[in-house]
């Protein structure tokens, strides 16, 4: 083999060498949120601060800018989301930003898969916002964060250098609840009464889509005539204005409730700071399960949220003594012990 092929033949075989996998300068992050069932994923690369001045220097007043270093920065929405006032459907976009020394255009752009800005294209721009700066600490490296959560918004932020980028998202979180419900009750869960029954629920306690959701209650209790399920239709009717069909329904659930039940919802009321009607609720509990060491634990809970620590005691102890789970004693005397300091 001559020298010339020789040559030819190594450098073919470097060619076919794969690149080596080494740490970049701009490393790699994400940062994510749930906003209801919405996920929101922020994509991007971390360049560092390192000495330089950074704004209207190394990232230029009046230019879009990446939002980050390498590649696209990326911002991923599981259902469609308002930015702004704009309606962004869910997907992903390339998040680009143009600063300026008081306010920043945010740029939402369907091509998420370019280099950086390099490839930019108004013409793809989903959405275009405007937003104002503000100082913050200082921040070597770039990163973001979701702040202000609720379940309905939150705020996004890129923090650089000393400056903090904030942008609001916001959902409309029960438009997309109730997308999910309509899906997942078209499968299995469907034929579910407990199922179809929460589904109602949720629609009533938040006051949407009242009509298919007495639909669902109905189906319900058609499945299975229980506490949960008539509960629910009561919930439904009360929410569309049928008072008295609700207090019959409700009144109706006790009469079918289980010992769990009047349980659960008891501590439905204490959570919801309804501790009277908690309190008597456990107390209706005992009456119908007077040999469950359990609704007395429930009572003595009721009564020492309501600051009634001796009726507690006294309630705690019945369930001391009738309970005969090592753990439920173990716990239950170290309630006792602080209620009696």
């Amino acid at each position: 083999m001559s020298l010339g092929m020789v040559w030819l033949a190594s450098a073919a075989v470097a060619l076919a060498q794969p690149p080596l996998t080494l740490p970049q300068p701009s490393q790699a992050a994400s940062a994510g949120q749930r906003v209801g069932l919405t996920d929101i994923t922020v994509t991007y690369h971390r360049p560092a601060v390192n000495k330089r001045e950074i704004w209207g220097k190394l990232v230029p007043y009046g230019q879009v800018w990446r939002a980050g270093a390498n590649e696209n920065t990326v911002i991923t929405f599981s259902t469609p989301v308002s930015i702004g006032g704009h309606a962004l459907p869910a997907g992903s976009y390339g998040l680009h930003m143009i600063p300026a020394e008081r306010e920043w255009t945010v740029i939402f752009n369907r091509e998420s898969k370019a280099w950086g800005s390099f490839f930019y294209d108004q013409a793809d721009d989903a959405a275009r916002v405007t937003v104002t700066p503000s100082a913050a600490p200082f921040e070597e490296h770039l990163a973001y964060t979701f702040d202000d959560v609720t379940d309905k918004s939150a705020v996004a932020t890129l923090h650089w250098e000393k400056l903090a980028v904030p942008i609001r998202i916001d959902v409309d979180t029960s438009a997309v609840v109730v997308a999910s419900l309509h899906s997942e009750l078209r499968g299995l869960q469907g034929f579910s009464s407990q199922r179809l029954a929460q589904a109602a629920d949720w629609c009533a306690t938040n006051n949407v889509n009242l009509d298919e959701a007495g639909k669902w209650a109905d189906q319900a209790v058609a499945q299975q005539e229980n506490f949960q399920t008539l509960r629910a239709k009561a919930a439904v009717a009360e929410r569309k204005g049928d008072v008295a069909a609700a207090s019959d329904l409700r009144a109706k659930s006790m009469t079918v409730a289980s010992e769990a039940d009047i349980n659960n919802y008891g501590y439905q009321l204490l959570g919801s700071g309804k501790v009277d009607q908690a309190i008597a609720a456990f107390r209706d509990n005992i009456k119908r399960h007077p040999d469950s060491w359990n609704t007395y634990d429930s009572l003595g809970e009721g009564l020492s949220v309501k600051g009634a620590k001796a009726e507690a005691a006294e309630n705690y102890r019945k369930a001391l003594e009738m309970t005969k789970d090592p753990k439920q004693k173990d716990r239950i005397t170290a309630i006792l012990s602080k209620l009696s300091s």
